[in-house]
């Protein structure tokens, strides 16, 4: 068996070692990824008409498009726009989950006032109202960030509104009470720091939904501007020429997309089993 653990390191490793080893991992592939889509020029990807719906080779290893343009360039292009526009609308998601959270602590008209937005919001079909946001934002990439802001935030803030009721009931928050110190005080204190685990998971998890609804409205034309390198974009126009026999327009983005939902979902598991050890054990 010892033989066996030098030959294969990863046999030697406990399980938060490895967790935290495949954590680096996935990062580190998503840096690349975003990394890399900043480092391409739009105006240097080019057309050129006699490379129009090229078949993946050597040259072009997910083909060309229409216009002649590499698909691989546009792909990574698209998908850091995707994860950058996922990163700002889940983050704004999280405060704004947090913002409820903390409003329904306050008081119970508080509490009822906000139980009953997070039920309202849960109860309209999350595309039907990220692009009625969109549309009335005037579409693009702020109407997409805010858009998904305004509709992934119920979930967290359901989970954070349970939380912070069970820390309110904890001796050490009514002894603070006793002592004079305020709501907002407490909060600081000894709420917030109790419910990071569930706020840094939770912005994780709404990451592969933000980056899903993103791609969705692109492709049904209710998001972002058709000359933005999105890969809704690229997989709406991909339709028109599908049937030409150009499957790899459609395949290799939409493959390299789930791949990217699949490690931020990964990542927020990953993440959940490192801050939280009882998960680990499940």
């Amino acid at each position: 068996m010892s033989s066996l653990s030098k030959l294969n390191p990863l046999n030697s490793m406990n399980l938060r070692q490895k967790t935290i080893l495949l954590i680096g991992l996935i990062v580190l592939l998503l840096v690349l990824v975003y990394a890399s889509s900043l480092s391409i020029d739009p105006a240097n990807i080019l057309t050129d008409f006699t490379l129009r719906n090229q078949p993946p080779s050597f040259e072009h290893l997910f083909g060309t498009d229409w216009l002649g343009r590499d698909m691989l360039t546009r792909t990574i292009k698209g998908l850091g726009l995707s994860i950058f526009i996922g990163a700002v609308a889940s983050i704004l998601s999280s405060i704004l989950a947090i913002i409820m959270a903390f409003i329904s602590s306050v008081n119970k008209y508080g509490d009822v006032l906000i139980a009953w937005l997070i039920d309202f919001f849960a109860s309209i079909p999350h595309l039907l109202l990220l692009i009625m946001i969109s549309i009335c934002l005037g579409k693009g990439a702020m109407g997409v960030i805010i858009g998904v802001a305004c509709t992934h935030w119920t979930s967290l803030a359901r989970v954070l509104r349970v939380e912070i009721k069970e820390i309110q009931t904890s001796e050490y928050v009514q002894l603070s009470e006793k002592f004079g110190k305020n709501k907002f005080w407490i909060a600081k204190e000894h709420i917030l720091i109790l419910v990071i685990t569930q706020v840094i998971v939770g912005t994780l998890l709404i990451f592969p939904h933000a980056i899903m609804h993103e791609a969705s409205i692109t492709f049904l034309g209710f998001g972002l501007s058709p000359h933005e390198p999105a890969i809704g974009i690229i997989l709406s126009e991909s339709m028109s020429y599908l049937t030409t026999g150009a499957w790899w327009l459609a395949v290799f983005p939409g493959v390299m997309l789930l791949i990217i939902v699949l490690l931020f979902d990964i990542l927020g598991e990953e993440v959940e089993k490192l801050l939280d050890p009882t998960k680990a054990q499940k």
